[in-house]
């Protein structure tokens, strides 16, 4: 292994590509190790090797290999993101896309929410009240565009990811949910992500009396645009007899709803055949929040 790791770069390459069918475990895993090191620039090289090799063990091991080193550029670009002074909603719900879709062209996604923020701007003025403003997204998000929620235990995994929810006009109530919550940003609406109990809720948010801190005024269910009070939350906890603990209702960070729409992702994939998937998206929801 020494020796291949000497040889000049085409011919190391080549010669790793050969050993990538070694039946020794050891050997592939060093050999992997160095073609991950090349980093994503080797990508196109093995989707080649990939078309032109007739056995599936091999395919399997490149393909293994491609979500490799896709994950980790990944890694580096929620980094990145997290690190920002302001980290963007859209660029996140985008990061998440791209862990199912790394090929993703973003930039059609990002036309389609601009059209989409436009058609509410033009409704919005300055003398609505909240109520009023969240009639003005609702009656564009779920009246004009058409909307529809896809019941949660019915979900598949593009349902909760942006650019499909924009392309389908459906989504999971996390998926519609984000998309809400991109919209309100880049519209400037105090509008927020709470985690209740198996529900992905948005709150209208105003200042509380410590003016660094965020309050619900009430809250919005992204599955329609229903709005509820304080008073149906606290009935929502009585029927399902769970004590009404003062953090379900504290408005998450862009980040900690970027982790919480990662969290709700890893249920999606089929534990037979996509565990590790399902292990890569609480690792990078749990990076997040760390």
């Amino acid at each position: 292994m020494h020796e291949i790791v000497c040889m000049g770069t085409t011919t190391e390459i080549s010669a790793l590509l050969n050993l990538i069918d070694d039946p020794d475990e050891e050997v592939f895993g060093a050999v992997s190790a160095r073609i991950v090191d090349y980093g994503s620039t080797i990508i196109p090289t093995l989707e080649h090797w990939w078309e032109t090799v007739p056995n599936e063990q091999v395919q399997n091991r490149i393909e293994s290999l491609i979500h490799r080193l896709q994950l980790r550029d990944l890694k580096r670009n929620f980094t990145d993101w997290k690190e920002a002074a302001n980290p963007e909603l859209l660029t996140g719900a985008l990061l998440v896309s791209t862990f199912q879709y790394p090929d993703l062209a973003t930039t059609p996604v990002i036309t389609d929410t601009e059209r989409l923020r436009r058609n509410i701007w033009l409704e919005l003025n300055n003398y609505l009240t909240s109520l009023e403003q969240v009639n003005v997204v609702n009656n564009i998000l779920y009246g004009y565009f058409g909307l529809k929620t896809i019941p949660r235990d019915e979900c598949k995994t593009e349902d909760h990811l942006i650019h499909k929810v924009i392309s389908c006009k459906k989504g999971s109530p996390t998926g519609n949910g984000l998309l809400y919550l991109v919209l309100s940003e880049l519209l400037d609406l105090p509008i927020r992500a709470v985690q209740l109990p198996d529900q992905f809720l948005l709150a209208y948010c105003k200042p509380s009396q410590d003016i660094s801190t965020l309050s619900a005024a009430f809250f919005i269910d992204p599955s329609g645009g229903q709005i509820y009070t304080h008073r149906d939350i606290e009935t929502y906890f009585k029927r399902i007899k769970e004590p009404l603990e003062q953090q379900y209702l504290m408005p998450r960070s862009t980040i900690e709803t970027i982790a919480s729409v990662l969290e709700e992702l890893s249920r999606s994939f089929d534990p037979s055949k996509e565990r590790y998937k399902t292990l890569e998206c609480l690792e990078l929801a749990n990076y997040l929040k760390s």
